[in-house]
């Protein structure tokens, strides 16, 4: 649960088009950014340990102020990375951010796991993180805010203009469902199977002010319903518009908030390199005209709870336009490759998206990896931990 940030961390993404693609061709490419948010494991049990506070001291000595974070739950730590313009600086920054955290974290007799929630314990709120924002949160959402420590991966891609951010967002809504599919990795909360391949998302799902966007249509319109959320109580300001997509209000971006953390560095950059290639998309068809489906915030809601549920496996309502049929999640990988795989192969970041989705299609997303290893270690979700703790350099 991000605060508004206060670093400069993102203060050169007002310069969104900062370079061509190779040969010089083309659209200008947008910069990026990724946030990841990781649960904290005693070394020892696996469990999840409130030891954040010092892990995120240390971290920030090492890796920079901006960068290492804390969350509301006391055994979360979130990495945040510089702004990015291509697929190699994204890989080095992830990489520097995962494994910087993951040493310090053992300094601490710790592990860094990427999972979207934690697999063994449950060491969310109450006791909260001492910041003001935080309880005043809580005092506002009573036990809305226990079980919170749920991980999210967000990717920020560089729009500068707040009307044109909005007109992206209407753009992109209908393909959340897909993302979250693909990215499910939250099968087991606390000990238990959950039956989800995404519990993170259903946990999140319980703010008031959490889930699709609706059809925004144009800025002022975005402002009003905004402001309209806000005066209700439901948010207690407009960083708590908790939307799987919505138009940043601390830096320039369009921000995709659907995601669970991803089981590895390689996942998370290929994902954040497949959101950049969408948003370039909807740029695209917003400087043509064209308009956004009109597909209904429930449709989307209930296409976000299938995927939860069942993450790649079997069918997804089809959310590209309002009358589309449930298809198999992977027939609509397919499709969303041939969307996207022009706009990726002019950057250069092709391999690392086809690859990731050839994963996908091998082996499924990372809720039925943690699975596997569960069922292959006869139930110990120790191993599950073990397999998803993040390699300290």
């Amino acid at each position: 649960m991000p605060e508004p940030y206060e670093s400069a961390v993102y203060a050169t993404a007002d310069r969104t088009f900062p370079a061509r693609a190779p040969g010089g061709t083309g659209p200008p490419v947008p910069t990026l950014g990724v946030e990841e948010e990781f649960v904290l494991a005693d070394r020892r049990t696996r469990a999840a340990v409130r030891k954040a506070s010092a892990v995120v001291l240390a971290a920030r000595h090492r890796m920079g102020e901006d960068h290492v974070a804390p969350e509301m739950a006391q055994a979360q730590v979130e990495s945040i990375s510089a702004v990015c313009r291509t697929g190699e600086e994204l890989r080095r920054e992830v990489a520097r951010l995962r494994g910087g955290a993951a040493a310090v974290a053992a300094e601490q007799g710790c592990v860094l796991v990427a999972s979207g929630s934690p697999v063994l314990g449950d060491p969310g709120p109450p006791p909260i993180l001492d910041k003001a924002r935080y309880h005043r949160i809580e005092s506002r959402f009573g036990a809305l805010v226990r079980h919170q420590c749920v991980n999210a991966c967000h990717v920020h891609v560089g729009v500068t203009d707040r009307e044109l951010a909005v007109r992206v967002v209407d753009h992109l809504r209908c393909w959340m469902p897909l993302l979250l599919a693909l990215t499910a990795n939250s099968p087991f909360f606390d000990g238990d199977d959950t039956g989800y391949a995404s519990w993170r998302s259903m946990v999140w799902s319980r703010w008031p002010a959490a889930g699709p966007p609706p059809l925004l249509g144009s800025a002022a319109r975005y402002e009003t319903l905004v402001g309209r959320v806000v005066d209700s109580g439901a948010a207690l300001d407009p960083a708590m518009l908790y939307w799987h997509v919505r138009p940043s209000r601390h830096v320039p971006t369009v921000e995709v908030r659907i995601a669970d953390v991803l089981p590895e560095a390689a996942d998370t950059v290929a994902y954040a390199l497949l959101v950049r290639a969408l948003v370039a998309h909807a740029l695209s068809l917003v400087r043509e005209g064209a308009p956004a489906s009109d597909v209904p915030d429930m449709v989307l809601r209930a296409a976000c709870w299938r995927a939860a549920r069942y993450g790649t496996a079997g069918t997804l309502p089809a959310t590209q336009a309002p009358d589309c049929p449930s298809l198999p999640v992977l027939r609509q990988t397919d499709d969303l490759w041939a969307l996207v795989e022009p706009y990726l192969s002019r950057c250069g970041d092709d391999a690392p998206v086809g690859e990731w989705f050839d994963r996908v299609r091998r082996s499924g997303n990372g809720a039925m990896r943690q699975r596997r290893i569960a069922e292959r270690h006869a139930g110990r979700l120790e191993a599950v931990v073990d397999d998803l703790a993040v390699p300290a350099t």
